[in-house]
């Protein structure tokens, strides 16, 4: 099961904290069970492993199925919440040169998640000589990025297969009721899978909004739901044994102690998109009214030559949790080399999780030495179960810590000032004003 362990954390913390915090960590924690704190609309995720819709999961497995029989690729297309955590979960079980691999399971390209139209054209030519199928993943279907994108595909779907077939290959994940690709789903038949009204986009993980590119990729998606089960009945037990009350915590203390950068490392590259997920995750949640920690990532050990100098010596402004994956699925170890020219045949033999962990511990010491406070968040391996509960582990723990910082974890309200410029800017119809008062501005 996984596990946080707090390193020497004397150094930074009173012994006290964590029994001074206790009676907010009870309140936080009887607000994320109950339903009844700031923004509670969007508590679904907290009983999800436990209350999903298994009649929907059903139809996912089947979708993924057909998905894998017809198609050598699927686009996936959304943006922030719509495709962080898929993109997360398909690097770091199945590789993040999953594309690359010889497998019996179509390659999944992630798109609309940006502007950039050298993206757009590479994954249009990628799979114009294969059969495709597109999951499209936005709860309105008007978001500009997946939208835009979703009339490139559409388009090169139908002009492929014709309108009728086209069809039968483009899946919808949206709104249960409403909407624009709702209506547009509706009206043209295609198969659709929900986003849950009460699961906002960055909690949505464990809904289809992740599950059904996660399952075209072979992941098993019933182990992954069950890991997230195992985490959520330790969470709703809470107390200071609960692994994401201690991370709250922890945190919490070092950001009321003058921290204000927190720093995601993992010693393993395929962690790369689930640190995305989780800058998403915190940075969403916390970051409002002038409070919360600002959430980094680095990969390690590659960031150790490029950040690693900032890390020990730079301002003291940040604190490092590091996520440890347990042993690789693939063990290699060092041959001996007769001259030794490198001088390393001391190393030979051993294996590269043995040099890893010893790297992990020495990084460890040094920054703690540093000034930099350390916790550990420990998987007991790198399996979807395993993924499962780190998923809900990290969702708990920032819902507790939101409401810690006293904002309420679930709502976004600074995402649409760009939003509202960009659509000026655009020329959208009812921004006119807007339009002329902002290039005014840019015109200066």
């Amino acid at each position: 099961m996984l596990d946080v362990k707090l390193f020497e954390m004397q150094s930074f913390l009173p012994p006290s904290y964590e029994e001074d915090l206790l009676p907010r960590l009870k309140d936080a924690q009887e607000k994320l069970q109950t339903g009844t704190g700031a923004g509670s609309d969007f508590t679904g995720w907290v009983h999800l492993p436990r209350d999903y819709d298994k009649e929907e999961f059903a139809r996912i497995q089947a979708a993924a199925k057909k998905i894998q029989s017809d198609s050598q690729a699927l686009v996936v297309i959304g943006i922030g919440g719509s495709y962080l955590g898929a993109r997360g979960v398909v690097d770091c079980l199945c590789s993040p040169n999953y594309n690359l691999k010889k497998k019996d399971t179509p390659n999944v390209y992630f798109i609309g998640n940006g502007l950039s139209a050298d993206a757009m054209g590479e994954v249009l030519d990628l799979v114009a000589d294969v059969d495709f199928s597109v999951n499209v993943i936005s709860k309105s279907g008007t978001t500009t990025e997946p939208a835009v994108a979703f009339r490139f595909f559409r388009e090169a779907l139908e002009k492929k297969y014709g309108r009728e077939e086209a069809g039968r290959r483009i899946y919808a994940t949206t709104d249960k009721a409403r909407g624009a690709l709702k209506s547009l789903a509706d009206s043209q038949g295609w198969e659709t899978f929900v986003v849950p009204d009460d699961v906002g986009g960055r909690y949505s993980v464990l809904t289809a909004v992740g599950l059904l590119p996660i399952a075209v990729a072979g992941v098993d998606i019933e182990a992954l739901m069950r890991g997230a089960a195992q985490m959520m009945d330790v969470c709703a037990e809470g107390g200071p044994a609960c692994p994401a009350w201690r991370y709250a915590a922890a945190r919490y203390a070092l950001y009321a102690a003058g921290r204000s950068v927190e720093i995601l490392a993992c010693y393993d590259p395929a962690f790369r998109f689930m640190s995305e997920w989780w800058k998403q995750l915190y940075g969403e949640s916390e970051g409002k009214e002038g409070k919360g920690l600002f959430p980094a990532s680095v990969d390690f050990t590659a960031d150790l030559h490029s950040m690693g100098q900032y890390i020990q010596q730079g301002q003291r402004l940040m604190l490092e949790t590091v996520v440890r994956l347990g042993a690789s699925a693939r063990q290699l170890c060092v041959p001996r080399d007769e001259d030794d020219g490198d001088g390393l045949n001391f190393l030979a033999g051993a294996s590269m999780d043995f040099i890893r962990d010893r790297a992990m511990e020495g990084t460890l010491l040094a920054h703690h030495e540093g000034g930099v406070p350390n916790l550990i968040v420990e998987a007991d391996g790198k399996t979807p179960e395993d993924l499962g509960q780190l998923i809900y582990f990290f969702e708990y723990a920032c819902g507790l810590s939101g409401y810690l910082l006293e904002v309420n974890p679930f709502d976004q309200p600074g995402v649409e000032a760009y939003k509202k410029n960009m659509f000026a800017l655009l020329g959208k119809p009812g921004y006119e004003g807007r339009k002329a008062e902002l290039e005014a501005k840019l015109n200066k």
